[in-house]
Formats: C-alpha cells, sequence, structure tokens
C-alpha cells in the first residue's frame, strides 16, 4: 500500500521545514508528499525544496489545494495532514492494517500546547469523532483514492469542507478511528484564547449544521483567526 499525503499550505515557512523533515522516513519507504500551494508569498516552498515529491499551485483555499493535490497522487491512499500537524511514527502501517480498497478513517488528536485545558479538548475532539463518525482535517484523514475520486474529492466551499467530506462518507460507511495521535499546533488557541476558541468552533458548526453558507462563515472565522 502506498500513501499519497498532501499538505495544504499557505505562507506556512514557520513550521513546513520541520513538518517534511518529520515525514522524511515515509519518503524513504516509497510513500509520496504532495504540497498543495495557495500562492504563499514566504520562504515556504523554497524550504520544501527536495523534501517533496511534487508541488501543485492551487487557487487558495484547502478544498480547492487538497482536490489539486489528491489529482497527482500516485498512491493507493490519501492522507490529507495540516502543515502544523505531524503524524505518528507508525503512520502507514497502522492504516494499512485497517484499510480497504473502499475504506477511510482519522487518526486521534493531541495538541501540543502543556495547558491543562488541552487535555479536556482533544479528549472530547476524539470521543465526539469516535461516537458521530464526522472527522476534522486536524485529525488527519486518510481515504482510498478510488472512494474519494468517486465522491468527487472535497466540496469546493472554504470552510467545513472537512465535515462535508465526513457526512458524505459516513453515510456509506463508519470511519477506522486509530487511537494513536497525529499532533497538531496549539498556537491558534493560545493566540486567540483557549475558551474563546472553542466556542467559535462550537458557533461556526452550529450554523454550518442549521444551514448558513460557507462563504459566510468563512468571513466570521477569519476576522477572529490569524489564517487570514
Amino acid at each position: 500500500m502506498k500513501l499519497s499525503i498532501v499538505i495544504p499550505v499557505f505562507n506556512e515557512s514557520a513550521v513546513i521545514q520541520q513538518t517534511l523533515n518529520d515525514l522524511q522516513h515515509l519518503r524513504l519507504g516509497g510513500h509520496e508528499l504532495i504540497l498543495a500551494d495557495g500562492g504563499s508569498d514566504d520562504e515556504t516552498l523554497s524550504l520544501a525544496a527536495g523534501l517533496v515529491d511534487q508541488i501543485v499551485n492551487a487557487p487558495r483555499g484547502r478544498s480547492l489545494q487538497m482536490n489539486a493535490g489528491a489529482a497527482l497522487a500516485n498512491g493507493d491512499v490519501l492522507l490529507f495532514l495540516h502543515a502544523d500537524t505531524s503524524l505518528p511514527e507508525s503512520a502507514a502501517s497502522l492504516i494499512a492494517q485497517c484499510l480497504s480498497l473502499e475504506g477511510w478513517g482519522r487518526f486521534d488528536v493531541r495538541l501540543r500546547g502543556r495547558h491543562f485545558l488541552f487535555r479536556i479538548i482533544e479528549r472530547l475532539m476524539s470521543w465526539r469523532s469516535r461516537i458521530t463518525g464526522i472527522a476534522s482535517g486536524d485529525q488527519g484523514i486518510f481515504i482510498s483514492t478510488t472512494l474519494f475520486k468517486r465522491l468527487g474529492g472535497y466540496a469546493p466551499i472554504p470552510i467545513m469542507e472537512d465535515l462535508e467530506l465526513s457526512r458524505r462518507l459516513v453515510k456509506m460507511q463508519r470511519p477506522h478511528c486509530l487511537r494513536a495521535c497525529v499532533m497538531t499546533d496549539s498556537r491558534r488557541w493560545e493566540q486567540n484564547g483557549i475558551i474563546a476558541t472553542v466556542l467559535q468552533m462550537w458557533r461556526l458548526r452550529l450554523q454550518y449544521y442549521t444551514g448558513t453558507a460557507p462563504e459566510i462563515l468563512v468571513k466570521a472565522y477569519r476576522l477572529n483567526s490569524d489564517d487570514a
């Protein structure tokens, strides 16, 4: 089984080199890394040079970038990874053990911050996902290439693309919920306030589930985020 790891980036020079260095053992094992850039104007691409197998330029937006990366993939399984997230050492073998030709799944998540609230948040994120079958991009969603193509990939929306894809997938089958953890950066939580960030995420999800258009939600998200 060959993994194609697709990493959407936009001005990620602060973290991209460390993220890619941590993934080099997977390249040596025959898996591929694809960087999907949304128009970075910092040093992201120069820092990534030589550390990935392919770089694709795409319109900015995670869904559009990830679809562009997936279109170039040669692997049996697509693994979508945020630029500030690292995989467990045994990620490839864990996926190979659980995944069928038409399967999908995600990892549990751990936040890098030391605040005790992060331990509660990460457990709740994993439990909620295990109960509902809905996965977030922070959890390292993986899906067989054939299934991803059959579904038509991510919907071209500016936010909530991970939830939208999960909702389509869970109607077909439950995800494989791996207990091994991806480690994701907690800088946004720390900069914007832990409680404030949780409340914002809950509010945006509730609005999405009750029918608010993603184009409206992304404006509210960027007003309160360093991702603008």
